[in-house]
């Protein structure tokens, strides 16, 4: 059984918060938390190296390596080769993970960096394959991503070693160029089609439906903000501007005025685009993953939408969910 949303899409379990994102997760809660995505129906996994200097990686292979290979699919990026570093005695928190800092990030989009960082990533994970490899940030190394990355993601899916290609990023230009100069499968956005900023509604979404591209979305919640939108709350890892701040407690209010939570309002708003085939979503424990699923079951009224467009917290016309028939709600696991 697939966990889906309301909209249909598929939920998906990310890996950043498995790899120790900004506080420690043990070894233990990162696999029950595995677990129990499994258990709610979700069979869809996404980490990469940069997640914890690899820990994300070897922690969900570790979870999924006893279970058919069949039935789940994995993604994990290239662009960044983890070099051992034994001079290094601190911690990676300044790369936002509460890790020993015992590699350093290379950044490498070369031909043979990306096939080099797939093999380091299939010894981590301890699987013979991922179904999904992306090109990760190449925000600033656009022409080597694009000369010599992208066309070795191509070998890689012509030999089947991978299945699927794309590429990661948190800004919606430069993935909509890969929609239409290049033959990806699927990209990856991350918090740039939320209920706080629907930037990639205007160029990235549009071109995925014109050339048949699978977009993932992930960051809905924008690194804290949606799912808690408090004074100390986050906005893409920093924190958050308090005009941001302001329009997330209004729509939190709403939400609550509708009898619904602002988590439940910010999964279902990707999920209404017929361009998002996934949504991402970070946990770190196993309620944390309950919640999600329950939430993204949620039924959120259709005047709860109508409400956000009069009061301008969302665009007029911004593409909303129709309401669904009520669907189970669990805060357990599924059968």
């Amino acid at each position: 059984m697939t966990a889906l949303g309301s909209g249909g899409a598929e939920l998906a379990l990310g890996g950043a918060a498995l790899g120790n994102l900004f506080r420690t997760v043990t070894d233990a809660e990162a696999r029950a938390t595995v677990d129990a995505a499994w258990n709610l129906g979700i069979r869809t996994f996404d980490t990469a190296p940069h997640y914890g200097l690899g820990l994300s990686e070897r922690r969900l292979g570790a979870a999924l390596r006893d279970r058919p290979r069949t039935a789940f699919t994995l993604s994990t990026k290239a662009g960044r080769i983890l070099e051992p570093d034994p001079r290094s005695d601190g911690d990676d928190l300044h790369n936002g993970f509460a890790v020993p800092a015992t590699h350093r990030r290379v950044w490498d989009f070369s031909a043979d960096g990306v096939r080099r960082s797939l093999e380091e990533s299939l010894a981590r994970l301890g699987l013979d394959r991922v179904d999904t490899i992306y090109l990760h940030d190449p925000d600033d190394h656009a022409e080597q991503a694009f000369r010599e990355g992208y066309p070795a993601l191509e070998r890689l899916r012509a030999e089947g070693t991978v299945t699927r290609i794309g590429a990661g990023m948190n800004q919606s230009a430069m993935l909509t160029r890969f929609v239409r100069d290049t033959d990806v499968d699927e990209v990856l956005c991350a918090g740039r089609y939320t209920l706080l900023d629907q930037s990639a509604g205007a160029d990235l979404l549009p071109a995925a439906l014109d050339h048949g591209t699978a977009v993932v979305v992930g960051g809905v919640f924008n690194s804290g903000l949606l799912a808690d939108p408090s004074p100390e709350a986050t906005y893409d890892y920093t924190r958050a501007p308090r005009e941001l701040l302001d329009r997330a407690r209004k729509l939190s209010g709403l939400a609550r005025r509708y009898g619904i939570s602002l988590r439940a309002a910010a999964l279902a708003f990707p999920l209404a685009h017929p361009a998002v085939t996934t949504v991402l979503v970070g946990a770190r424990t196993p309620d944390e993953i309950r919640d999600a699923v329950a939430q993204a079951r949620m039924r959120v009224p259709d005047a709860y939408w109508q409400e956000a467009r009069a009061e301008g917290l969302l665009p007029a016309d911004a593409l909303v969910p129709p309401v669904p028939p009520v669907p189970p709600v669990s805060t357990g696991e599924l059968p």
